[in-house]
């Protein structure tokens, strides 16, 4: 892993509206379902009370709530939401479920609706988000879902995204109460999950991955607990021109789990995991090829960056590569292309660390 730097986001970004291309990829794969309610809905709070955690601390999150006259439709419609998000969509069973709560972040881009959906029958709780539709973060859901161990469920409408919760130990609060409880060999498995982790950022253009970006999910396996990362912040996919940006290592935010890496892991041991990860990203490309060129098509005649920043980003990544594809590239969904090109050419002629 290269020495920590601090990497700064160039400015907020902007939300880029879904185009006709994204759309019509979204509805080939069943992505987009009409909704009974949109987020433009959700702004119509009358009013709310800050929510803080349990350490009395802001969480930067609001409870907000609604005119009684408004209230039971909206509820009513998020139970509706998530039962398309969660299940087939019958609605049979609405009536055992409660929105026990709506909450506004205050905080990022997005500024998301929290609802917290709870079956009236057993207390059992579920998450899911409320957003508005931007093209960037919509691409990086998809390409985590393609590009990484997990799949990923979202619905599309209009200008609204409806994005399920991922559960998890957010990375910030893990590495303050957690880390210092882990094992040696724990502390191992995380380095090589972190090194795995920025890999899979790193080719598919995933940016900002700062510790409060990504969760830590613990999972018992026989007679140890395995550590698994997971990012739950798309926002930043393929935006900055930075590729520092693209690269989590590099964040100050992630210095702890760097530091574990550097104390835990051998250059030989770390090239091995980059290879791994880089030819099981290869090995799911091929195995969604079709729908991996059509997403790459819509992307590569879609607007999700600036000018600057392809030019910048394109720039970096040739002197970094060597490769023509990089150096000509006209677009993110151009680089991206030729991110994929690029594994795959260095897989066929087994060297996969031919940039590292």
């Amino acid at each position: 892993m290269k020495k920590n730097n601090d990497v700064l986001i160039s400015k907020k970004k902007p939300s880029f509206k879904v185009s006709n291309g994204l759309k019509d990829y979204l509805d080939k794969y069943n992505r987009i379902q009409n909704i009974p309610i949109e987020y433009s809905d959700l702004l119509r709070y009358v009013g709310s009370i800050k929510v803080t955690d349990s350490n009395d601390l802001d969480t930067l999150w609001q409870r907000v709530f609604f005119n009684e006259s408004e209230r039971d439709e909206i509820e009513n419609n998020l139970k509706i939401v998530y039962n398309l998000l969660y299940s087939d969509g019958n609605n049979d069973s609405l009536e055992h479920l409660a929105v026990d709560a709506i909450d506004y972040c205050t905080f990022g881009n997005s500024n998301p609706f929290r609802v917290k959906i709870r079956n009236k029958l057993n207390d059992n709780f579920t998450y899911y988000y409320v957003k508005v539709a931007d093209s960037s973060r919509i691409y990086g859901l998809e390409l985590e879902h393609i590009t990484s161990p997990y799949n990923l469920n979202f619905i599309v409408f209009n200008e609204t995204l409806i994005e399920e919760h991922i559960t998890g130990i957010p990375g910030d609060d893990f590495f303050k109460n957690y880390l210092y409880k882990c094992s040696k060999s724990e502390k191992a498995q995380i380095a090589k999950e972190f090194v795995k982790f920025s890999e899979r950022c790193m080719i598919r253009l995933l940016g900002d991955m700062r510790a409060y970006n990504y969760v830590i999910i613990p999972t018992h396996d026989f007679d140890q607990v395995v550590y698994k990362i997971r990012a739950i912040d798309f926002d930043q996919q393929s935006f900055e021109g930075d590729f520092k940006v693209y690269r989590p290592q590099l964040f100050k935010e992630n210095k702890a789990v760097v530091n574990i890496i550097r104390d835990k892991l051998i250059n030989r041991s770390i090239n091995q995991y980059k290879i791994e990860e880089r030819s099981i990203i290869v090995k799911r490309v091929l195995g969604s090829k079709k729908r991996v060129n059509s997403l790459i098509e819509s992307m590569k005649n879609d607007v999700i960056s600036l000018n600057e920043n392809v030019q910048n980003l394109s720039k970096q990544i040739y002197h970094l590569t060597g490769e023509n594809k990089f150096k000509f590239s006209k677009s993110m969904g151009d680089i991206m292309e030729a991110s994929f090109d690029y594994m795959l050419n260095n897989y066929e002629n087994h060297s996969m660390l031919r940039t590292n």
